[in-house]
């Protein structure tokens, strides 16, 4: 399917980590049943043990309010609790119990296997290919300035 888009690198990028990630659904997703957005929270809970939504939005959800809806499941499943931070109610810390900790770690665990699966259908070479490029166009994007900014750079040491 994605072989459609191979002489445009974001579709065939987007294209192959889209049926990576399908594969990874169907394990935490449809297995443990954690929607994505879930998934993502408990992922970023896990190891640092609480955040306030605001970091959480920064590092995964687009805004708070996706954050408290993402939140909602898990701390009635008693995966994770939450406490209002001051007097702004919007703002709260979120901290996964040992129940969620618990329950993540296996799915988790299945997840990796199934990831590693993937990749162990590649050669080593193309594994730290792809490895080192994922790094590069994270590294490239994350510093690449504007295509205005570049033009006009390049016009005046032209």
């Amino acid at each position: 399917m994605c072989h459609a888009y191979r002489d445009l690198f974001p579709l065939s990028a987007s294209c192959g980590g889209r049926g990576f990630s399908r594969q990874l659904v169907a394990v935490y997703g449809h297995k443990h049943v954690f929607p994505r957005e879930e998934w993502r929270l408990l992922f970023l809970l896990k190891d640092a043990g609480s955040l306030d939504s605001r970091r959480l939005s920064q590092r995964t959800l687009p805004d708070k309010v996706q954050v408290s809806r993402a939140a909602s499941r898990p701390e009635e499943k008693g995966l994770i609790t939450h406490s209002v931070l001051g007097p702004e109610r919007r703002l709260r810390n979120y901290a996964i119990t040992d129940a969620g900790r618990d329950l993540f770690s296996r799915a988790f665990g299945a997840v990796e296997t199934r990831a590693n699966q993937i990749l162990n259908a590649m050669s080593a070479a193309d594994r730290g290919a792809l490895a080192q490029g994922i790094a590069e166009v994270d590294r490239a994007g994350s510093g690449a300035a504007s295509p205005s900014s570049r033009l006009g750079q390049m016009q005046q040491t032209g």
